[in-house]
């Protein structure tokens, strides 16, 4: 092997760039040569690439986002599609394939890799961190850190005015950010959309709170799970609080990567040239134990993460 490739695609996530970074020196230790390619399987599609060098990842690891951007591609779900990104890898000599992303990225590649027979090796880039194999991915941390900083300046205003404040969080189909955060964050109620979860049972704890003398509540709630807004109503009906809603958004996906999100992207983006290098054709790197192993791609994607009921049983208990 020669010539690798490396891209991002999907959502982006804090984490992103040192994994780049990663992959790009890893490579070159390895008398690799790399080509970068922009805006995920869109610039695959179209060529949109170029060498990189040590230089090109020069002081790119606490940035947040993605230097080689990211898209998603309609176009790189057919046949034609992909048969223009096989053209691509001809043209420039492309032996093996870095994908950086999350679960539709990886189907993406996993489909290629059968089709085309290029090696792909997918490393886990999601905020979300609902990727099975792996119990951490890039970016994770950094948002449940954005997440219980806004808790912290929430608290603040809703112990001063003896309010509940309602906080939506990122997670259409996970629950992981909002559990951790709220874990961390003290909150008194955990809505995610593994779990059901009644109006009723939320009211009876606010009522609790007040009860023995609380001055304020936090709710966490995963966009899956509802509408903060919603909720909010349905608890102002019940038992007349007065409920505040704020809705983080996107201000969850950026921001400057935290430690632990550097640490875990640059050793995954090193363990994915090591395995490469070594020959494997179709995995993902990922982190279990503390350590950076190699799965099978396609297992990243044949089912549904679940959401760790033993934090969620203890967030509850803690919060009586």
């Amino acid at each position: 092997m020669q010539r690798i490739a490396v891209l991002t695609s999907g959502g982006d996530s804090p984490g992103m760039n040192a994994a780049v970074r990663a992959v790009v020196r890893k490579a070159i230790y390895h008398g690799l040569e790399v080509i970068g390619i922009k805006r995920g399987f869109s610039g695959f599609i179209e060529a949109d690439m170029w060498p990189m060098d040590l230089s090109s990842v020069a002081d790119i690891i606490h940035r947040g986002g993605t230097i080689l951007r990211t898209a998603r591609s309609e176009e790189f779900k057919t046949p034609e599609g992909r048969g223009k990104a096989f053209a691509n890898v001809q043209r420039f000599g492309i032996q093996g394939l870095v994908v950086i992303g999350g679960d539709g990225s990886f189907r993406g590649a996993d489909i290629f890799n059968t089709e085309y027979n290029l090696p792909v090796i997918g490393v886990p880039g999601t905020i979300d961190n609902d990727i099975i194999g792996t119990e951490y991915s890039i970016g994770f941390d950094t948002a449940i850190n954005t997440v219980v900083d806004a808790i912290n300046k929430i608290r603040d205003t809703a112990t001063s005015h003896e309010r509940t404040f309602i906080l939506e969080v990122m997670g259409r189909e996970s629950g992981y950010i909002a559990l951790m955060a709220g874990l961390a964050g003290g909150a008194e109620s955990i809505l995610v959309p593994e779990l059901r979860y009644g109006i009723d049972e939320v009211c009876e704890k606010l009522i609790h709170g007040y009860k023995r003398g609380k001055l304020h509540s936090i709710i966490i709630i995963a966009e899956g799970a509802g509408s903060g807004l919603d909720v909010g109503k349905q608890i102002s009906e019940k038992i007349g609080l007065e409920t505040k809603v704020t809705i983080l958004g996107h201000l969850q996906r950026g921001g400057t990567p935290t430690a632990f999100d550097r640490i875990l992207a640059s050793r995954m983006g090193a363990k994915a040239v090591e395995i490469l290098v070594e020959g494997y054709r179709k995995h993902m790197v990922g982190m279990i134990a503390d350590k950076i192993v190699a799965s099978p791609l396609d297992a990243s994607f044949k089912g549904k993460k679940a959401i760790d009921l033993d934090i969620y049983n203890l967030a509850n208990i803690l919060s009586i």
